[in-house]
């Protein structure tokens, strides 16, 4: 049997069936993890106590033959997440100690198919980032390394402690967010499988806003078998939230047959963006080749309005960002910077507890919704995010799923872009259309660069289709058959 934190999560959930391994067990060798982990800054609450307590429920269901799905499965939770009596900051400064009266509908899910959590993971402040550079906590440390270098990487954003905490074997999966590509990004950039749902398919319910037309959870996880089986616990209607759709969860685990026999994979010709690296050029094609080589077809295709996705998303995400952190003011929880008035108490406590990337997006955001800008800016773009949604749907009339890469390049130093905020927004290019219709996609790791760093190729599948999503990237997992490792790997 492999060591504890070298399984997968399908692997372990089969350990622990068999009692080849306790819940506990499991925990113990994942929370020691997390210790060794800490140079990553990963973490930014671990829960030791709390983790083990639920391991030895786990052991007691597991003894009664009463075990859930995802009985004793250690996990990271983003901090975006809201646990009941557990610190949740959303990487924000203004949310210091606040320390949730609930829990989210997903957490709870999780929870009660038996999921144990070893703590909070950082991300960028309320999920504004590609880098995981701007949370109040600090940068998170990508566990890769070039080759021949020490230079510390940026894990992607905004979901990139999810990211490294998965890829550093410090937890069999993690939750994480994705609003214009904050779960796939990450994953191509710390070389592990990334699956962003449909919108809707999973309850935003007590997951602290961005923007709500866009936010959506998912699965981070090693395999893109331990992502559907994260993905069906996380799943399902909830009353609570008026974006959740009421539709069937299927059992995604089943969907990987292994079988693309016949399936029409659509390759987008506007995706082929000037100044695109050779090497993610080459990996495209190759996986190409992977899914004609298993008996799929792959067919051009045309998204015309791709072009206009980042601008459209750059205004409608800020939008709704500045409408949503409007509740931050000091007066209800979270941080209070006192002032002589209460306008002052406002501007004092906004002002000291948004970083700079937040207030960027406040302001521009507040900016577009304005009088007199409100037609020219936001309104067109909601037109032109419909006009984005229509070229998916056309496309989906001939193939059933698309392949793309996730990122235009792989990991980039810490602290790089962060001065060129438009830069920093290119890392979203491939990933923003498929937010800005609603669709869910997948990252797969795919192959190495130059320097040794992983890249990812990204999936995007009908609304409410993660089986046939899944079933491909299932084929184009075991064609890429990745292996490498990371250069840092806790308890190694």
């Amino acid at each position: 049997m492999s060591a504890p934190t070298r399984m997968t999560l399908a692997q372990a959930r089969d350990a622990l069936a068999a009692k080849k391994i306790s819940a506990r067990e499991l925990t113990e060798a994942h929370l020691t993890a997390v210790e060794a982990a800490r140079p990553l800054n990963a973490y930014t609450v671990e829960t030791p106590e709390k983790a083990l307590a639920m391991a030895d429920a786990s052991d007691a269901r597991l003894a009664k033959g009463e075990a859930g799905p995802l009985e004793g499965i250690p996990l990271a939770i983003k901090d975006l997440f809201c646990t009941e009596g557990v610190e949740s900051t959303a990487g924000s400064h203004i949310l210091k100690d606040f320390k949730p009266a609930y829990e989210s509908t997903v957490t709870a899910n999780l929870w009660r198919d038996g999921a144990v959590m070893l703590g909070k993971v950082n991300m960028d402040e309320f999920a504004m980032g590609s880098s995981n550079m701007t949370s109040t906590y600090g940068g998170v440390v990508n566990p890769w390394r070039r080759n021949g270098s020490d230079e510390k990487l940026v894990p992607g954003g905004s979901s990139g402690g999810s990211a490294a905490a998965v890829a550093a074997r410090c937890a069999l999966g993690a939750t994480g967010t994705d609003t214009g590509g904050s779960i796939r990004q990450p994953a191509s950039f710390s070389g592990v499988v990334g699956l962003k749902p449909t919108y809707g398919r999973c309850s935003r319910w007590g997951i602290i806003a961005f923007a709500s037309s866009l936010d959506q959870a998912g699965p981070m996880a090693r395999s893109v078998r331990d992502c559907a089986i994260l993905l069906r616990s996380m799943a399902g209607f909830d009353a609570k939230d008026s974006t959740s759709v009421d539709v069937a969860v299927p059992d995604f685990e089943q969907a990987l047959t292994g079988d693309v026999r016949g399936l029409k994979v659509g390759i987008p010709k506007e995706y082929r963006v000037d100044g695109m690296p050779a090497e993610i050029d080459s990996l495209w094609q190759q996986g190409i080749d992977w899914l004609k080589a298993a008996g799929a077809e792959p067919v051009e295709i045309s998204l015309p309005h791709t072009k206009y996705a980042l601008p459209t998303y750059y205004i409608v995400a800020p939008a709704e960002a500045s409408s949503n952190l409007a509740r931050y003011d000091g007066v209800r929880y979270g941080l209070r910077v006192e002032g002589e008035t209460l306008d002052e108490m406002y501007e004092a406590t906004r002002g000291a507890g948004f970083g700079d990337e937040v207030k960027r997006r406040i302001l521009i955001g507040t900016y577009v919704l304005s009088a007199g800008y409100y037609d020219a800016y936001y309104n067109k773009a909601r037109q032109v995010r419909t006009l984005i949604a229509r070229d998916f749907k056309a496309a989906y009339e001939t193939v059933d799923v698309i392949l793309t890469p996730t990122a235009p390049s792989a990991a980039f130093a810490m602290g790089a872009n962060m001065d060129d905020p438009v830069a920093m927004y290119l890392n979203d290019v491939f990933t923003v259309p498929a937010s800005l219709a609603g669709l869910p996609g997948i990252s797969v790791p795919a192959g190495l660069s130059m320097d040794g760093l992983p890249l990812g190729l990204q999936l995007i599948g009908r609304a409410f289709d993660e089986e046939t999503l899944v079933r491909t990237a299932g084929v184009l997992e075991e064609a890429a058959a990745f292996t490498a490792e990371p250069a840092f790997i806790a308890g190694d």
